[in-house]
């Protein structure tokens, strides 16, 4: 008998608000910035991506891998409309965490990170489809990045 499936928050993911937060407390100016209408639209940008980010990552669950590996098809969820939705989000949180912490210089790690993105999504790619097939060839047609 199968063992239902548990809902796990993935702990890595605790890490980003800490981090942010610790940016804004100790990086000099940037809690002096006013809040403008900007500022807020990045914070409010980098939140939403954060959240789709941690969707993102529980829709995964056990097919969840730190290197390229097969465990399964996932294409429920944002999966069913985006082949790389944690890659996807986690630009769309770090180009929110820029616009509203001011701190324009972290476009440069952004760039190395989505140069790191392509090359992993296309390792990943190689990947399932060697194990699913033409079934995965028929996912990427119906899915973006």
């Amino acid at each position: 008998m199968e063992e239902p499936r548990r809902l796990r928050f993935p702990i890595p993911a605790m890490v980003v608000p800490v981090v942010v937060g610790l940016l804004y407390l100790f990086v000099p100016g940037v809690r002096e910035r006013p809040w403008t209408a900007w500022r807020i639209g990045g914070a409010a940008f980098a939140a939403a991506g954060y959240i789709l980010f941690v969707i993102s990552r529980i829709q995964l669950g056990n097919s969840f891998s730190v290197s390229a590996q097969a465990k399964g098809l996932v294409t429920h969820g944002l999966y069913a409309r985006i082949r790389n939705p944690i890659y996807v989000f986690v630009v769309v949180m770090w180009v929110g965490l820029v616009v509203a912490l001011h701190l324009y210089w972290l476009f440069i790690p952004l760039l190395a990170l989505l140069v790191m993105q392509v090359i992993r999504a296309s390792r990943e790619a190689k990947v399932l489809q060697a194990k699913f097939g033409q079934a995965y060839i028929d996912y990427r047609k119906q899915t973006w990045f």
